[in-house]
């Protein structure tokens, strides 16, 4: 029998930073996770990347866990956001609240690779990957968890950190709110003629939505093209040739003519939010509690803050001498991450009908509502403190004030 304060299911990019981060409260960790990465990073960067805001970073920071010195980063300074034909458009920066950048556009994979190298290093971390959970239960006196291996691990607290399909969250069956997109994300690496400018840029174009994220590389970019599933897979599999003509194109030629670099896929875009982020002994955060459209790129950010914010929220109760695994105690980590989620999900729902229309009228209001906004500073301040992750409530070890 292995016992432990809090038990893991998932050590993804969510999982592990929680793990991290619980080390500030001295609990010891168990993190279960059935998939362990042992290649290179390939030459040409992995089609999927996240956009790791400011607040993020910072997290990860203080966690020694940013892949400072990997030369793969992508530092963003700007934003910019457009409608094809018509005069809707909007930019801000960094600048605007003072800071170098607004984010970073990290491959997974080496973010993944970072953390797990730091948990390697942890000793309050027990690793059991490659592993998996062939059942659990949780109870007033505590979680139990049976690994497929047959070990038992015993703990206060089990938290579902395992993805949008969570093997946890069907476990315990905590109720869903779900609704598909209706589309489906086509992502890649591409190679542009005109360098990014260390620019993240949007384009709207009817029912696509097409992101251009700037790598390392001044001339790679990552690309996110959501459409209609239908026309995300008859681009998956166009030649080469005629997928450069069209994204070139879709794109209004921003940054010149453009070469798909390695492999291409689609990923099906659904909303998911759970009716309960925690229950007596259990605790769920990242896409198992919630998963958003890829649009403002800020789901994974969402994710790390959740385990921020769990983090906070266990020491806190330590510190009070309570049971880390009462349901009192987590209500309060359930009614901030919620909030946040349920207003980031109402917001990218929204902005995708917005634009998702091209009636006449509510195309203008569209190009006189941005136009606005762009030209109104202080609402293009909140708008980048946003983006930057800094809008709202942060949890301690994501806070710019933190000394």
């Amino acid at each position: 029998m292995q016992a432990a304060d809090i038990i893991v299911i998932g050590g993804g990019m969510v999982g592990l930073t929680l793990a991290l981060a619980l080390e500030h409260g001295g609990f010891k960790v168990a993190v279960i996770e059935g998939q362990e990465d042992k290649g290179e990073l390939p030459a040409i960067p992995d089609n999927r990347v996240s956009a790791i805001n400011l607040a993020s970073q910072t997290l990860l920071e203080r966690l020694q866990a940013w892949p400072a010195r990997s030369g793969r980063l992508g530092p963003y300074v700007e934003m910019e956001v457009w409608e094809a034909d018509s005069t809707a458009r909007i930019g801000f920066s960094g600048a605007l609240l003072n800071q170098p950048h607004l984010g970073h556009i990290v491959e997974n994979r080496l973010l993944q690779q970072s953390l797990l190298a730091r948990a390697r290093q942890c000793p309050h971390i027990s690793l059991h990957l490659p592993a998996r959970a062939r059942s659990v239960s949780v109870s007033e006196q505590g979680a139990f968890v049976l690994l497929d291996d047959g070990t038992p691990i015993t703990g206060r607290l089990l938290v579902g950190a395992d993805g949008a399909r969570s093997w946890l969250r069907a476990q315990l069956q905590p109720g869903m709110t779900e609704w598909d997109y209706d589309h489906s994300a086509l992502v890649a690496t591409v190679a542009t003629a005109e360098p990014h400018g260390q620019t993240a840029r949007q384009i709207f174009r009817g029912n696509d939505i097409l992101a251009f994220l700037p790598l390392a590389d001044p001339h790679q970019c990552s690309i996110v093209w959501s459409s209609a599933p239908e026309r995300a897979e008859a681009l998956a599999a166009l030649p080469e040739d005629e997928f450069n003509k069209q994204l070139s194109s879709a794109f209004d030629l921003r940054l010149g003519l453009c070469e798909v670099l390695g492999p291409r896929m689609a990923i099906p875009l659904r909303a998911r939010f759970s009716q309960q982020f925690c229950g007596p002994r259990w605790a769920l955060i990242g896409d198992a509690a919630h998963t958003i459209h890829p649009l403002a790129g800020q789901g994974v950010n969402l994710g790390l803050q959740d385990a921020a914010a769990l983090a906070d929220t266990l020491a806190r109760l330590h510190d009070q001498g309570r049971d880390i695994g009462q349901l009192q105690g987590l209500r309060a980590f359930e009614r901030w991450r919620k909030a946040e989620a349920a207003t980031l999900l109402a917001a990218m729902e929204g902005l995708k009908r917005l634009f998702g229309t091209a009636h006449p009228l509510v195309k203008g209001m569209r190009g006189l509502g941005l136009g606005l906004t762009d030209r109104l500073i202080p609402l293009k301040r909140k708008l980048a403190a946003h983006a930057l992750g800094v809008g709202g409530l942060q949890p301690a070890l994501s806070s710019l004030e933190k000394n």
